[in-house]
């Protein structure tokens, strides 16, 4: 039984088809939709630098959600931003909200991207304790 459903967005079309998938899907279960965009901070650079690109990746995936909000119609969800790698926070928020459903998509990198820097979609189904859809 799915009754929290969380979708992990950022913005490509892979995560507008994950989204459009879990807020219908949230619909056919009656479940709680949860959407999650992930605001990652940069390798390196001084604390200021630091603060100051999170700050512009948070309003980023802010300005995001507030699309897909308007989108809702009468549908309801909760929307929030985390900091950090997307993989970790999407498992993090998942087991702090007692999530039952994971949707995300697949970019769909080459081999070379995914052997240098991982899939978030294979973390995320490696690692999740439950149900992932993986879209692309």
């Amino acid at each position: 039984m799915i009754r929290k459903l969380l979708v992990a967005y950022d913005g490509s079309q892979a995560a507008r088809a994950a989204f459009d998938f879990g807020a219908d899907m949230a619909v056919r279960y009656g479940a709680e939709l949860h959407v999650l965009a992930v605001a990652r901070p940069p390798e390196f650079g001084t604390e200021e630098e630091t603060e100051a690109v999170i700050e512009q990746s948070r309003s980023h995936c802010e300005m995001l959600l507030d699309a897909l909000k308007a989108g809702l119609g009468q549908r309801t969800a909760v929307f929030a931003v985390a900091v950090g790698h997307p993989s970790d926070q999407v498992i993090r928020y998942a087991e702090g909200h007692a999530i039952d459903h994971i949707v995300l998509g697949h970019r769909g990198r080459t081999l070379f991207d995914r052997l240098l820097v991982g899939s978030v979609a294979r973390q995320v189904v490696a690692h999740a304790r439950c149900g992932v859809s993986v879209l692309r």
